[in-house]
């Protein structure tokens, strides 16, 4: 099995309950199949003005 193959997941949404959820719902999967998970790092917000 190769051991370097890695996997970065960026997720983007106006709701944060659901980046929460569907991130803990990826890492979840993740280590059910045995991968080693580091994660989730939330990053700064950005605001974006729509006018």
């Amino acid at each position: 099995m190769v051991q370097n193959q890695r996997i970065r997941i960026r997720l983007k949404a106006f709701d944060h309950r659901l980046i929460d959820s569907s991130a803990a719902e990826i890492v979840e999967t993740a280590r059910r199949t045995g991968a080693q998970v580091r994660g989730p790092i939330p990053l700064p917000t950005r605001k974006e003005r729509f006018t």
